[in-house]
C-alpha cells in the first residue's frame, strides 16, 4: 500500500492516494454500500447513500461513539467517483456557519491494472473554519484519512 499526503497552500485540502490490491468494481462496492463502508470507515449508517438524499448514523470507532455521523450524497459517477459532504458544525458546533457550508469528500477510483485500484481521497472546504480552528481540523482530518486508507486496504485484503 502505497500512501502519499499532500495539503494546499491555502489549507483549504487534504489529499491521500492509495494503492488497493482490489480491481476498481470491488473497491467501489466496498466504497458506495452503506454496509461495506461502515464495516471499513467504523461508522453504523442508517441507509444507502442515494444522490441528493442525507445519510445518517453513528460512529463507531473507539474513543468517537458519541459523535453522529450525517452526510450529502453529492455525486455517484459509476466506478468512477464518489462524492459526499458534511456541515463544518459538525465537529465544530461553537461556530456558527452559513446554511449552504459544507467540507466535501471525493472518492476517484483509477484501474492500475487487472486487479489493483488507485484511490484519491479528497477533502476540501478547510477555509470555512475560523483561522484559529483551521489547522488542528486539518490535521485531524489529514491523520483520519491516513488511517481510513490503511482501514479500506485491510477491508479488502481481507474479503
Amino acid at each position: 500500500m502505497d500512501i502519499q499526503k499532500d495539503q494546499d497552500q491555502n489549507q483549504d485540502r487534504v489529499e491521500r492516494v492509495v494503492e488497493l490490491s482490489a480491481p476498481v468494481a470491488r473497491v467501489w462496492r466496498a466504497l458506495t454500500d452503506h454496509a461495506e463502508f461502515g464495516a471499513w470507515f467504523l461508522v453504523r449508517l442508517d441507509g444507502p447513500f442515494v444522490v441528493g438524499e442525507v445519510t445518517r448514523g453513528n460512529i463507531t470507532y473507539p474513543g468517537h461513539e458519541h459523535m453522529e455521523w450525517e452526510s450529502l450524497t453529492e455525486v455517484l459517477e459509476h466506478e468512477r467517483r464518489f462524492v459526499f459532504s458534511w456541515p463544518p458544525s459538525a465537529i465544530d458546533p461553537e461556530t456558527e456557519y452559513s446554511a449552504d457550508a459544507k467540507v466535501v469528500v471525493e472518492f476517484a477510483l483509477e484501474s492500475i491494472g487487472d486487479d489493483r485500484t488507485r484511490l484519491t481521497i479528497t477533502e476540501s472546504g478547510f477555509v470555512q473554519f475560523p483561522e484559529s480552528k483551521r489547522v488542528g481540523v486539518l490535521q485531524s482530518c489529514a491523520e483520519g484519512w491516513g488511517i481510513q486508507a490503511q482501514n479500506i486496504a485491510g477491508y479488502l485484503d481481507q474479503s
